[in-house]
C-alpha cells in the first residue's frame, strides 16, 4: 500500500483528515480516481470524482485528471472527504457476469450492455464493484480498461497488481487490439478505412460530458486513430468492424458520427427520429459491442484472444427480428 500521511489532523463532523500519499512502487502507473478508491474505501465514487475535478486532489501540488497515471515517489494530497453512512457502503449486490477467460492472473467477462464498469457519475456501482462482492477472497480485482456503459462486450481485469501493470502498459504503448462491430446508418464507403480525427471533450449546459471531432491546432485536442473495415452490407446499413489504435472517449461514436454515419440507436450522436424507428422494430439499444480482444499473457507471454459473440438484443437488418451472429 502507498504510505499515507495524514498529519494535517482530522477534520469537522467525522470527515478523513487531509491526507498525503506517497505512491509506492507496486502503485505506480495506476489511474489517479483508482489510486483513490483504494485508500479513501467507504467514501461515494462520486464525491472522489467531484473532488478530483474540483482541483481539491494534488498529484505533486498540481491539478490532476481522474485518468492521470501516477508514478512512484509521486505525493498525492488528498481532501477531508465524508465516508458514506453504513447503508450506503453495504448493498451493492454480488454479480457474476459470463467468463471468457480466467487464470491465476486474469478474468475476462462479457459486459451487457447498460451497466457500468465502475461506480460515480450517478451510477452507485458497476462491474467491478458486484465481482469483488461476489468474489470476497480475491484480494485484488481491478479493472485493465473501461467499457462505455451503453456498450457490451469484452472487459479485461487484473487479479495481480504485477498483471494490472503489465496489462496497462500494453494498451500505453498501442500492443493490445480491440476490435468492435458497429451497425451504421447508411451505406459506408468500401474505400473509408482511416477515421485520424482528434477528439476534444466539452461539457452541455446541463453539465453532460460530450466529444467533438475538432481541428488539430485545437489546444484540447487529442489525437484519435480508428481502422474501420466493412463486414456486412444492407439497404441503408452496414456492419462495421472497428479497430481502436487510440483509447478517447466516445471514439466510436463521434468518429463515425462525424463522417455521417452514426451508430444505429446512438441516444448522444445519433439521430434521434431514426432510433425511435428502429426501436419500434426491436432495436432497443446502441448497436456497438466490444467484440474481440487480442493482448500478451503477463505471465507466460503467450497471445491471448478473446471474444464476446453478438448478444441476443442486438438483431441484425433488414428485419431486426433475428440474430444470426
Amino acid at each position: 500500500m502507498p504510505i499515507i500521511d495524514a498529519s494535517e489532523g482530522g477534520a469537522p463532523d467525522g470527515r478523513l483528515p487531509v491526507q498525503h500519499v506517497v505512491v509506492d512502487d507496486d502503485s505506480g502507473g495506476q489511474r489517479l480516481d483508482n489510486l483513490l478508491f483504494r485508500i479513501v474505501k467507504g467514501v461515494p465514487k462520486t464525491h472522489i470524482y467531484r473532488v478530483i475535478r474540483t482541483g481539491a486532489v494534488r498529484v505533486n501540488k498540481r491539478r490532476a485528471s481522474a485518468e492521470t497515471r501516477v508514478a512512484a515517489g509521486d505525493v498525492v494530497r488528498i481532501p477531508p472527504l465524508r465516508r458514506a453512512p453504513e447503508s450506503d457502503t453495504t448493498h451493492i449486490p454480488g454479480r457474476e457476469f459470463p467468463v471468457l477467460l480466467e487464470d491465476a492472473w486474469l478474468l475476462a467477462v462479457d459486459k451487457p450492455a447498460g451497466v457500468a464498469v465502475h461506480g460515480g457519475s450517478g451510477v452507485s456501482f458497476g462491474v467491478i464493484e458486484q465481482l469483488r462482492r461476489a468474489r470476497p477472497e480475491l484480494r485484488t480485482l481491478e479493472l485493465v480498461h473501461r467499457l462505455d456503459r451503453a456498450t457490451s462486450g469484452v472487459l479485461l481485469l487484473a487479479k495481480k497488481r504485477s498483471a494490472l501493470r503489465t496489462l496497462q502498459a500494453q494498451f500505453r504503448e498501442r500492443q493490445i487490439r480491440k476490435t468492435y462491430l458497429a451497425l451504421v446508418l447508411g451505406e459506408w464507403p468500401e474505400r473509408l478505412k482511416v477515421l485520424d480525427q482528434p477528439l476534444a471533450r466539452y461539457l452541455l449546459p446541463s453539465g453532460e460530458r460530450r466529444v467533438k471531432v475538432v481541428a488539430a491546432t485545437d489546444p484540447n485536442a487529442m489525437r484519435a486513430l480508428t481502422l474501420v473495415r466493412v463486414r456486412t452490407r444492407w439497404p441503408g446499413f452496414t456492419l462495421l468492424e472497428v479497430t481502436l489504435k487510440t483509447g478517447r472517449t466516445h471514439q466510436i461514436r463521434v468518429h463515425l458520427s462525424a463522417q455521417g454515419f452514426p451508430i444505429a440507436g446512438d441516444d448522444k450522436y445519433g439521430l434521434f427520429e431514426r432510433n425511435k424507428s428502429l426501436g419500434k422494430n426491436g432495436l432497443k439499444r446502441m448497436f456497438l459491442h466490444a467484440w474481440k480482444m487480442q493482448c500478451t499473457h503477463p505471465a507466460t507471454a503467450q497471445t491471448v484472444w478473446l471474444e464476446a459473440p453478438l448478444p441476443a438484443d442486438l438483431p441484425l437488418p433488414p428485419d431486426f427480428g433475428t440474430n444470426t451472429g
